[in-house]
């Protein structure tokens, strides 16, 4: 198998005080960086362009579309760029870099395996943030029989990026905040290798989401729906991967 060549996926809307950080410290861990700008406002238009010109690939998509559909046009990008694995990492610098390390170092034992990120959360936390994720955590486990993923919503994840596009040309999910969960419940159930890594999670006070509360709970909701169907569906399979992985 030739040796895996991994860049940085890092899609950006309007992120323009911290993104020059997150790509300092991804450079300290030697990673290649491909920028995805959904969108952005002018300042941070601008600033991706100065760290363009500084070496970093940057794809720019217009108008706004979405964090998943940026991921999207960016694993397609890493692809064409000849990178094997992506390690995704959000724009606003809330996660701990000194966890990313080992992401590379699973990576290269294990190059087929989708690696999940699962938060390790401060006491900046929002309550509110914290207790929701736990309906979305309920549905994952009904939707794979199983408790294999820990969390579908951590912004950290590394993708074998030739697999998972292949995947996504079958069933190409959201292209917003639904995208991190229902990516990787068709990754379980098409019976590939995944596993979960922690990385600590700090919230700036200061920080900026883009989760619009109406829009995307709705999308959230109509997708667990959809998956739950397609799990009745996918049922004796799904019982055949459980009673393997217990045997």
């Amino acid at each position: 198998m030739p040796e895996p060549r991994p860049c940085a996926l890092v899609p950006v809307y309007n992120h323009p005080a911290t993104i020059a950080d997150v790509c300092a410290a991804l450079d300290d861990l030697g990673l290649p960086v491909l920028l995805v700008d959904d969108g952005s406002d002018a300042p941070c238009r601008r600033e991706l362009d100065r760290l363009a010109r500084l070496g970093h690939h940057l794809l720019r998509l217009a108008p706004n579309q979405g964090k998943g559909a940026a991921v999207k046009a960016g694993l397609r990008e890493a692809e064409r760029l000849g990178f094997s694995h992506a390690l995704q990492v959000d724009a606003d610098g809330q996660h701990h870099q000194a966890d990313l390390p080992r992401f590379l170092e699973t990576m290269s034992r294990s190059p087929d395996t989708l690696l999940i990120g699962f938060p390790r959360y401060d006491d900046s936390v929002p309550k509110v943030r914290l207790y929701g994720r736990y309906a979305t955590h309920v549905w994952v486990w009904i939707n794979t029989l199983s408790r294999d993923i820990r969390d579908t919503m951590c912004g950290v994840r590394l993708y074998p990026v030739a697999a998972l596009n292949h995947l996504l040309a079958c069933h190409p999910c959201g292209n917003r905040m639904t995208f991190d969960t229902e990516v990787l419940v068709r990754w379980h159930w098409a019976g590939r290798r995944l596993r979960n890594l922690p990385v600590r999670v700090h919230y700036p006070a200061d920080g900026v989401s883009h989760f619009a509360p109406w829009r995307d709970n709705a999308q959230i909701s109509a997708m667990h729906t959809r998956l739950f169907f397609g799990m009745l569906v996918r049922l004796p399979k799904l019982l055949g991967q459980r009673r393997r992985s217990l045997s």
